[in-house]
C-alpha cells in the first residue's frame, strides 16, 4: 500500500496520487453509481483497501460529493444565459452581501469571480428569453452592488459534462 504522512490532525492524507487514486477518481468521476465492489474490480484491489482508499480521498478533499447530473431541457429550462456582472464597488463587504444573495437563486447554477472589465461570470437557466427578461429585471438588477449587466445566450451545447483532467502522473 501506499505511504502515507500524518496531518497535524491525526488524519491519514495521501501524499500524492498514485496510479490506482487516479484510477478511481476517474472511474467516479465518470460513473458515481459504481459499487465499491466494481470500483475494486476496475483498479484491480479487494473491495476494503478500495473502500479505505475512497474514503482518504474523500477526507483530502480530492472527492468533494457526488450528484447526479439533470437535463436542463427535460425540466424546462430551454435558455442558458452567461451574464456578466460589474460591480460599483470593489469592496469586500460588497462582493461578500453579493456572493451571498447569488447563494439564495437557484436559476444561477454557477458563478465565477473573473478578472477583466466584469467581475462576475454567472451561468443561469430560464424557461424562455422571456422569462430570462423578467429574472434579469426583476432578480439580477436588484442584487447588491451590480452596476451593469451584460448578457449573452447559448445557441446550443457543445460540451456540457465538467469533468476535471485527472493527472497521468503525480502532481
Amino acid at each position: 500500500m501506499k505511504k502515507l504522512n500524518r496531518r497535524l490532525t491525526g488524519q491519514d492524507m495521501p501524499s500524492a496520487l498514485d496510479r490506482t487514486d487516479r484510477a478511481l477518481l476517474t472511474a467516479l468521476q465518470d460513473n458515481a453509481r459504481l459499487t465499491v465492489a466494481e470500483l475494486a474490480d476496475k483498479v484491480a484491489l479487494s473491495t476494503s483497501p478500495c473502500w479505505r482508499r475512497i474514503k482518504l480521498l474523500e477526507e483530502s478533499g480530492y472527492i468533494t460529493g457526488y450528484q447526479a447530473t439533470l437535463s436542463a431541457k427535460s425540466l424546462g429550462f430551454g435558455v442558458t444565459a452567461f451574464v456578466s456582472i460589474m460591480m460599483d464597488s470593489h469592496g469586500k463587504e460588497a462582493a461578500q452581501a453579493f456572493e451571498q444573495k447569488l447563494l439564495e437563486i437557484p436559476e444561477i447554477v454557477s458563478c465565477h469571480h473573473v478578472s477583466g472589465r466584469y467581475d462576475f461570470l454567472l451561468e443561469v437557466l430560464a424557461q424562455d428569453l422571456e422569462s430570462f427578461g423578467e429574472f434579469a429585471r426583476e432578480v439580477l438588477q436588484r442584487l447588491p452592488g451590480v452596476k451593469e449587466i451584460y448578457s449573452s445566450f447559448s445557441y446550443k451545447v457543445v460540451k456540457e459534462r465538467r469533468v476535471v483532467p485527472v493527472p497521468s502522473r503525480p502532481p
